[in-house]
């Protein structure tokens, strides 16, 4: 057999503080006519702990 190998993305949200400090940011930003795919995708990574891992299983 060969060794597989995987991806593992953990999301799970950010304390609480810094998820409203986020949400607030990008509240703001669309407020002042940023541009929305610029926006969401920078707020959700303050927002949201993405964490991506690679792993080998040996058989």
């Amino acid at each position: 057999m060969l060794p597989r190998t995987g991806v593992t993305v953990d999301i799970r949200p950010r304390d609480l503080p810094i998820a409203l400090i986020g949400g607030a940011g990008g509240a703001l930003a669309l407020w002042a006519s940023a541009p929305v795919g610029i926006v969401i995708p920078t707020t959700l990574s303050i927002v949201l702990d993405v964490r991506i891992r690679r792993w080998r299983r040996r058989i």
